[in-house]
């Protein structure tokens, strides 16, 4: 299992990061060996924080090596989508082919969601519909010439985008989702993912859950003539490491609290790696062990360089 990190771009909001701070954090994790990615968070006024694409781009000239994305961009729908083909082509060559678009519908409880549904006219339907559109206007955009396309949200006549992305044929599009509710309902953000996307990006995080969801995945994967292994597999998760497991838990709370502005008082048990060292590296391995791909790892914590060195030292070294 690989591992990324998730930086805490929204805390620079309420005093847990600042902009120098999170360039640091990106060329550690770089400079470390390892991480095999970095990921800023996404949204416009749904969860507000520095805006996705201009920071990666700081990013990539501060890194050589580790992938890049947004974790996930819930501001997609919401995008022009040949302009956001564009800036990615470009983020794309400026970081020498290293980015991943991780896509979702951006669909959120705050008050800020229902500004964004207020301000683009968009229900959450339209949403879920935009982002099958836009992921595929995006790939034609980058992998052929004169491009018309008709959807029900957009369309667009004989565009040619130049410079196109490094990466051939094209930068790899994830579709991220958490879906809640009906079986059926959950299933059909699977398929979406089986015949839209590259990989699968989820922040569910009870072991059983994330289980049944992944063999889900799978198994649609194989019904679809797909081979699961081409649907890269990644978890968006958190860590706080102290040896009083308790403090841990109760900081992730506070830091969750103040980035979401939401109770995970619940949650933060399953959601982070909490404790010691030997703590976390346990709470990890039950993901290794159900096949995930990648976990993408956020501090939730006030001392992010402190507590990246102790996760570089202490924890990530027992998956090498």
């Amino acid at each position: 299992m690989k591992f990324g990190l998730t930086l805490p771009n929204r805390g620079v909001l309420f005093g847990a990061t600042t902009y120098p701070a999170l360039l640091e954090l990106a060329e550690t994790a770089d400079n470390s060996g390892l991480f095999q990615s970095v990921w800023v968070g996404d949204s416009l006024f749904g969860k507000p924080r520095p805006e996705s694409v201009t920071l990666l781009s700081a990013i990539a000239a501060r890194t050589k090596r580790v992938r890049l994305g947004p974790a996930c961009m819930a501001s997609f729908p919401l995008r022009d989508p040949v302009q956001l083909a564009y800036q990615w082509a470009t983020l794309d060559q400026i970081s020498g082919g290293r980015t991943v678009l991780v896509a979702c519908t951006g669909i959120v409880p705050q008050e800020g969601g229902k500004v964004e549904g207020q301000l683009y006219g968009l229900k959450p339907r339209d949403r879920a519909q935009r982002l099958v559109e836009w992921i595929t206007l995006v790939k034609k955009l980058w992998t052929e010439d004169n491009v018309s396309f008709e959807g029900k949200h957009y369309r667009c006549e004989g565009i040619t985008l130049e410079p196109k992305p490094a990466q051939k044929p094209r930068p790899p599009i994830w579709i991220a989702n958490n879906a809640t509710g009906s079986q059926q309902l959950i299933e059909r953000t699977h398929q979406r993912v089986v015949d839209h996307a590259d990989g699968w990006e989820t922040s569910i995080s009870e072991p059983d859950d994330v289980r049944w969801r992944l063999n889900d995945i799978r198994q649609k994967a194989r019904e679809s003539g797909r081979d699961p292994a081409s649907i890269e597999t990644h978890l968006y998760h958190n860590i706080n490491v102290n040896e009083d497991r308790g403090a841990a838990l109760d900081e992730s709370v506070r830091f969750l609290m103040d980035y979401y502005g939401m109770d995970f008082t619940e949650r933060a048990r399953s959601w982070v790696a909490t404790g010691s060292p030997k703590q976390c590296i346990e709470h990890l391995r039950v993901y290794e062990e159900m096949g995930i791909d990648e976990v993408a790892l956020r501090i939730t914590g006030w001392d992010q360089q402190g507590q990246l060195r102790r996760v570089i030292e202490e924890v990530l070294p027992h998956f090498v």
